[in-house]
């Protein structure tokens, strides 16, 4: 049987969605509280009643929206490392980010404004910990940025797909028109690069 929201985690799950926008269209430091309120129709003090600053604020985006990353490492972590387990790892990672979009463009957009942010590091450490599922114990550093590049190759396919869509952006080099994609085809050919990567990554010969 499905469970319904209440009014109050409805709304602070709007409140993160607006928020997750405005900081991507105009950058974090950038955006007030008071004008997430004024985008949601609320009062600051409305909006204070969920989240007291834009950090809370930042905390709830990463809560919220790492979730697929969270369920992804402890999956992962129930595994005996395979290359089967490796590729099962980047396909469920392209599944999970492919309607994530708006967060990875968040973290790509607001990068020195999230350094020292406590939520930033948290999602830095879920993806160094998605990183060591994916290339195992005893990986060389080669095999180790392997991994992470693999992984990359998701963030960066969403990135490049958001940069064609921008209305500014030249679709043309030269007179060769910039070829364009679905969202769906983005993630595949994501995955499709990222498998590529992530299949030279193999384990270290057993020693004697």
């Amino acid at each position: 049987m499905g469970t319904t929201q209440s009014p109050r985690s409805d709304t602070r799950a709007r409140i993160v969605a607006i928020a997750l926008e405005l900081f991507s269209e105009q950058g974090y430091e950038r955006t007030s509280l008071r004008e997430i309120a004024d985008r949601l129709g609320v009062t600051k003090a409305a909006l204070y009643y969920h989240f007291k600053t834009k950090e809370d604020i930042v905390h709830g985006i990463v809560a919220t929206t790492a979730a697929p990353i969270d369920e992804l490492i402890g999956w992962g972590r129930e595994q005996t490392w395979t290359p089967e387990v490796r590729d099962e790892l980047i396909r469920r990672f392209a599944a999970g980010m492919a309607d994530r979009a708006p967060l990875l463009r968040f973290f790509q957009e607001n990068q020195p404004a999230l350094r020292d942010l406590p939520a930033g590091q948290e999602f830095r450490d879920r993806m160094i910990a998605l990183v060591r599922l994916v290339h195992g114990p005893g990986a060389t550093f080669e095999d180790r940025l392997r991994a992470m590049m693999s992984l990359f190759t998701i963030n960066s396919a969403l990135f490049l797909l958001y940069q064609d869509r921008r209305p500014e952006v030249d679709r043309f080099v030269g007179d060769i028109p910039v070829a364009e994609a679905t969202r769906e085809e983005a993630i595949e050919a994501a995955q499709h690069v990222a498998l590529e990567i992530c299949r030279l990554i193999v384990r270290p010969a057993p020693t004697d």
